[in-house]
């Protein structure tokens, strides 16, 4: 592959004609590549694999299209904010459309609840499964939409240097007027009582990777997010949103090579001056590591140029892994719904089997996801495209026949609900486990979401934006500040990009 010419050292007196590169196109990668190239970096992207988007590429087979990665698109205007950057608009990207309903829980094959869009329709639907549940949702979710707008408005943008970016007063009230501190379980509790809209509550923290006992309350933000903002679609597939993003990037003059794994990174005399991708050395000023934190720390420098050890690493409370299963079917399935959540199983068992005793789970829970419910592009005509999500502990033993266990049990279920028997129907089919996370995306212990966002793993307490060791080098994404996720990947981009260029212009870079 053709590979661009090496970009000399000009040294970190401003942003015009200074050099990035920038390791990925994740969410994090795309966005802090395009954020430093409107400021004038001349940027490089080296993906390792063959197409943008790391863990939201797309898999196409046959007629079908796969979203790989995330399948919800939450906080709309994080996304409408980030092209706004660009002077473009997320209309002109994709078209979005809002799911009525929001999805559908499983409670048993024969319980089963649509969760309507919109706090009216949802009060209602609250105020008939438990009384006095309707306005215990409202105050519920009016805290909640504090700490989102505190959250998302102020946390989340800052770079986590130092405690001292969050010694601000409206910091400081906006915790004393909600909680913060406490468990999102025992936040939960404290309005409701029926156990099912417990778990309904408790179930967006899981995309953070822990518990909701370990949890702190202040992510009820996301539980704003998903109930006040909606759940959306854009059509085409989440792939669309990464196809926005490259538009977006290269139309800000960033230059992107796939195929082209970054196999070392070069230092002298404590400073970042480029990396070596194929066998060829590429210069730069600064380089953005949006890889794998802990596969840069080991791969790509030398011990001595790490701030964090094995053993640090290794006390890490990891987000969980995830058994993945793409299946095209060769019909419609009737009882679905475009996002399902099966909450048939206890969810503190599969939690233990996680999180306490890590262990292949034996009622494991799950998430089954038919894009073609809503988007008939990404299925033949009359077909299904499904994708299942098992969530399971990081570092688990992966095999072809732990994954052939799973899979029958996921079609055995499945055809509870639906009345068809799947086995009969598959006409494309793909497995997707620790393994694979470790091959594509050099995952810690094939993570797929990253870093737990427990109490004692936010902020401050996360591995750092910036190397203490090497300067000029930089971390984003879900390993780093804010934290796992779709939006916060992308924030965590623009947030390093600005950080950047903040200290270039004190001389700090």
């Amino acid at each position: 592959m053709e590979q661009p010419l090496a970009i000399p050292t000009l040294g970190l007196t401003s942003t015009m004609g200074s050099s990035a590169i920038v390791i990925g196109s994740g969410f994090a990668g795309l966005s802090a590549s395009a954020s430093l190239a409107r400021q004038g970096f001349r940027v490089t992207v080296f993906e390792k694999n063959g197409a943008p988007g790391g863990r939201a590429r797309v898999w196409r087979e046959k007629g079908y299209t796969f979203d790989m990665g995330p399948s919800w698109y939450w906080m709309p205007e994080v996304f409408d904010r980030y092209f706004e950057r660009f002077g473009d608009r997320t209309a002109d990207l994709y078209d979005l459309v809002r799911l009525d309903p929001s999805y559908q829980v499983f409670y048993s094959a024969t319980e089963r609840w649509d969760i309507p869009a919109g706090i009216p329709a949802l009060k209602g639907f609250f105020e008939k499964i438990e009384p006095g549940a309707g306005n215990a949702l409202l105050d519920f979710l009016a805290e909640a939409r504090m700490k989102y707008d505190l959250g998302m408005g102020d946390l989340v943008h800052q770079p986590s240097l130092s405690w001292g970016e969050f010694a601000r007063w409206s910091v400081f009230t906006g915790m004393m007027k909600s909680s913060v501190f406490g468990s999102m379980r025992s936040h939960v509790r404290k309005h409701f009582k029926d156990e099912r809209l417990r778990m309904l509550l408790e179930f967006p923290v899981l995309f953070l990777g822990a518990t909701p006992q370990d949890t702190p309350a202040l992510y009820s933000l996301m539980n704003h997010a998903d109930m006040a903002l909606g759940t959306w679609y854009p059509m085409g597939g989440m792939g669309k949103v990464v196809d926005g993003m490259v538009k977006t990037a290269m139309n800000a003059g960033v230059d992107f090579r796939f195929n082209a794994p970054v196999e070392r990174l070069v230092v002298a005399d404590g400073r970042i001056t480029g990396a070596v991708v194929n066998g060829e050395t590429f210069s730069a000023d600064v380089v953005v590591a949006t890889a794998d934190y802990h596969h840069v720390e080991k791969d790509l420098l030398s011990a001595d140029q790490c701030d964090h050890t094995e053993d640090y690493w290794g006390k890490r409370v990891m987000a969980p892994s995830s058994l993945l299963f793409y299946w095209g079917v060769d019909r419609r399935l009737p009882g679905l719904r475009h996002h399902n959540l099966f909450f048939d199983e206890a969810l503190d068992q599969h939690a233990r089997d996680i999180y306490t005793d890590p262990k292949w789970p034996e009622h494991p829970l799950m998430y089954v996801c038919c894009p073609s419910i809503t988007d008939a592009s990404v299925a033949p005509p009359g077909h299904e495209n499904l994708f299942v999500l098992i969530p399971i502990a990081p570092g688990l033993t992966d095999s072809v026949e732990v994954r052939e266990h799973y899979r029958k049990r996921v079609i055995t279920k499945l055809g509870d609900i639906t009345g068809v028997d799947l086995s009969e129907h598959l006409v494309l089919e793909r497995s997707y486990c620790i393994n694979d996370f470790i091959a594509d995306y050099n995952a810690y212990r094939g993570n797929a979401y990253g870093l737990a966002n427990t109490l004692r793993q936010t902020a401050v307490f996360k591995p750092s934006m910036k190397s203490r060791k090497v300067k000029g080098l930089y971390f984003a994404g879900q390993l780093t500040v804010p934290g796992p996720g779709v939006p916060p990947s992308l924030i965590s981009g623009q947030v390093v990009a600005d950080l950047i260029v903040k200290e270039l212009k004190n001389g700090n870079a």
